[in-house]
């Protein structure tokens, strides 16, 4: 391909004004369509950012012959079927985080891209930030020793709303799958496997949905992932990667800029890499890349980790007995 890859977004709330703003910091694509259940919401959407295409219907969206790649940014419980009608177009799709609501979900998700021969990729977008590709070089480099352990948390206090995302069982709420897949995320991405042992507590709320969860993640060669997360308790949003020689230190690790090397003897080294924009940016761009090389899926986030980390999300909520009426 080569011309700019043309975007299209498939829902028009919150996280796809955020997908929308940081997509100011992409040179390789262009945003070019928006879908909506309405299309007073999408020409609401599009006049703000300067699409020029609007549908009224996410079919409407998926069948426009000029769009290649769409982000999926609608509430997870809808994030299969919604990925699975635009695969099934020819679509490269990008799908909001956690990409679906169980393992067998994304595996069907996966199964359909492969038969359509198009790309997929979950949007975790901490995953691309430059930030990250620092960290994974001064582990690379040895400058920490063997990793250990990892510690991380994400949690905020949000108000009780039954029939909202965050805390209605029909739209898969609760904290693990909302801010709880950062934490698991992250462990997966430092220690490069899935856990071997999974040990963990969890508060149900009022509405049936985990508000608040410990976890520890265990691994062969004796690793630890320490992780908590939370929607009705605010935490510091934080994490430390412990080695054998040193630790690297995260402040606000879901959304970083920084990240600290402190090595015991040495004066730390603080290294800043401010976001481009918001910082949504960076997973657009590696779709771009993908698409552009002919590619159907991402080295970075692979369909085998998301799959992965599924799997830890399921088994956690099998742990505290949480299933969702979908399922």
């Amino acid at each position: 391909m080569d011309r700019k890859v043309r975007w299209g977004i498939l829902g028009a709330g919150s996280i796809a004004h955020k997908f929308a703003t940081g997509f100011g910091g992409v040179e390789d694509g262009e945003l070019y369509a928006v879908g909506s259940r309405s299309l007073e919401k999408a020409n609401e959407f599009a006049d703000k950012f300067n699409i020029p295409k609007r549908y009224g219907s996410y079919e409407e969206l998926v069948s426009d012959p000029d769009v290649d790649a769409i982000y999926v940014a609608t509430p997870h419980s809808f994030h299969k079927e919604h990925t699975i009608l635009c695969l099934n177009a020819g679509k490269g799709v990008l799908c909001e985080k956690p990409i679906a609501v169980n393992a067998r979900e994304v595996e069907e998700m996966v199964e359909c891209a492969r038969k359509n021969n198009a790309f997929l990729m979950e949007a975790m977008w901490t995953r691309f930030l430059p930030i990250y590709y620092k960290v994974e070089e001064w582990i690379e480099q040895g400058l920490i020793g063997d990793v250990h352990m990892v510690v991380a948390d994400f949690g905020f206090r949000a108000g009780i709303n039954p029939e909202g995302r965050l805390f209605n069982p029909s739209l898969a709420g609760g904290a693990l799958l909302d801010v709880g897949i950062y934490v698991v995320s992250l462990a997966s991405l430092i220690m490069k496997k899935p856990p071997a042992k999974i040990v963990s507590m969890a508060n149900l709320g009022e509405t049936g949905v985990d508000e608040q969860s410990s976890m520890i993640l265990g691994y062969d060669e004796g690793q630890m992932a320490i992780l908590y997360t939370a929607i009705r308790t605010n935490t510091k949003q934080e994490a430390r990667i412990i080695g054998s020689k040193g630790s690297i230190y995260i402040p606000s690790f879901w959304n970083a800029t920084t990240a600290i090397l402190e090595i015991p003897g040495q004066e730390d080294q603080v290294v800043e890499i401010p976001h481009l924009v918001n910082g949504y940016c960076y997973e657009a761009q590696e779709v771009n890349r993908c698409i552009k090389e002919g590619k159907i899926e991402s080295d970075r986030m692979t369909w085998e980790e998301s799959i992965s980390i599924m799997k830890t999300l399921d088994e956690l909520r099998a742990q505290w007995g949480l299933k969702y009426p979908m399922e």
